[in-house]
């Protein structure tokens, strides 16, 4: 497989030259055409908390083999049957710090086979075209959790020991927000560290062909709120004689749609501002379609969400809009509640470029490409909150394009050697190394 290679810069001592010279893409390429089927279909675990949840046994099963086969000690934790997360530490020789590096193993739905024309109908075959590799995981990510893994190969193939502990941790449950995953590992099992980078997709492409790596120093935070119309009954031919809750809906999907929600504004917005985004309905009766609807539901994501914004305050906002529908027409009646099992997921604060690990991501950003990456606040859910909000430093950095195309994902093969370049030096940078 033949990928851009990228000129390493005058700046790197001859031990990190001697790291990066191990790092190639046939590797990567073998790595992640091994990762990216492993235990497809039932690793797809969809947000949705009334669908069944999925698997990740297989995937981690090969994670586990590829860190025990770099000599670090590995340990399998499940809250629950079939869900193990890996967890792979790399002893320091003083242990003075803990880096973890992470990424999850379970990837959201492919949908319908036929879609994916990329992979000849199979969402779970990877298909080079151009310069991006086709398939499911390749973004999100299992492609970026390869250049991981291909980092911390080259420093093991190198000899080097690090001062510092280094943690290997891929997580499930990860597209549900991490009860089983992370939020399980940090608040039952107890694990901690003083730094944590997760290897999720940061990457873009300009127009005009211009590519980087960004860093998200911080994270939006997201909720499933459902919304309820209720009406009266009617028949179709006389429709002004009942109240139509669909109709009720389509007033407030529409207000939604513009609402601002309260918030004080961050140094950092995501790529949107807090906004409601509808992702399903349902109204009407099997068998009564000669007559009108009395209730209807949705459901809508509230993304964007910065720091200081709560459950609470959203649903305020909500039940502020549903009593101005009400003043305006006293016919009108909703209601607004969280989703059934979802978790309110809180936003993150901003790290800031001399804050460690931007700072160390950053310099090494610097020896391999010859710039300075993009700092910013990154709108998806990912593992980094849950490692925030117990204290840890921590920011989400890679390859993946920040996009999660829902059929034809793809990633672009020209970063994936930067970033793992990139995440080498920046471990053995935190963690320092024995001399």
């Amino acid at each position: 497989m033949k990928l851009e290679k990228h000129l390493v810069q005058p700046g790197l001592t001859s031990l990190e030259r001697n790291v990066i010279s191990r790092i190639n893409a046939d590797s990567w390429f073998d790595l992640v055409r091994e990762l990216i089927p492993a235990g497809q279909p039932a690793a797809e675990n969809p947000l949705d908390p009334d669908m069944p949840s999925g698997k990740e046994q297989a995937i981690a099963t090969v994670v586990a083999a590829k860190l025990q086969a770099m000599g670090l000690s590995v340990r399998l934790a499940a809250k629950q049957q079939g869900r193990p997360n890996v967890i792979g530490r790399l002893q320091g020789t003083s242990s003075e710090k803990t880096l973890i590096v992470n990424d999850h193993l379970d990837t959201y739905p492919a949908g319908d086979p036929s879609r994916w024309t990329m992979t000849g109908g199979n969402p779970y075959n990877p298909t080079i075209h151009g310069d991006r590799l086709y398939s499911r995981g390749t973004s999100d990510t299992r492609g970026n959790l390869a250049c991981t893994l291909v980092a911390v190969k080259a420093i093991q193939d190198a000899g080097i020991k690090l001062k510092g502990d280094l943690l290997c941790v891929y997580t499930v449950d990860e597209e549900k927000h991490g009860t089983n995953g992370a939020i399980y590992l940090l608040e039952e099992l107890g694990i901690k560290a003083d730094f944590e980078i997760t290897a999720e997709p940061t990457a873009w492409t300009a127009p005009t062909g211009r590519w980087g790596i960004s860093i998200a120093v911080a994270h939006c935070g997201n909720c499933l709120v459902e919304l309820q119309t209720s009406g009266l009954k009617s028949h179709i031919w006389r429709p002004d004689s009942g109240v139509n809750a669909i109709s009720s809906m389509v007033r407030l999907i529409s207000a939604l749609e513009k609402i601002k929600f309260s918030h004080i504004a961050p140094g950092i917005y995501g790529s949107n501002p807090p906004a409601a985004c509808l992702v399903r309905i349902k109204g009407g009766v099997a068998g009564e379609m000669q007559f009108t609807a009395d209730s209807c539901t949705a459901v809508c994501a509230v993304v964007g969400i910065v720091p200081g914004m709560t459950a609470q305050s959203v649903l305020r906002d909500i039940e502020a809009l549903i009593s101005q529908l009400k003043s305006a027409d006293t016919n009108f009646s909703a209601s607004a509640r969280l989703f059934n099992n979802s978790l309110f997921v809180p936003a993150t604060e901003e790290l800031t470029i001399d804050d460690q690990p931007v700072k160390s991501v950053v310099t090494a950003y610097q020896k391999i490409l010859a710039e300075t990456p993009l700092l910013y606040r990154k709108n998806a859910y990912c593992d980094t909150i849950r490692f925030s909000q117990q204290g840890i430093a921590s920011i989400t950095f890679g390859p993946g394009e920040d996009g999660w195309p829902p059929i034809n994902e793809y990633i672009h093969t020209a970063k994936i050697l930067a970033a793992s370049q990139i995440y080498a030096l920046t471990i053995m940078d935190l963690l320092g190394v024995a001399t």
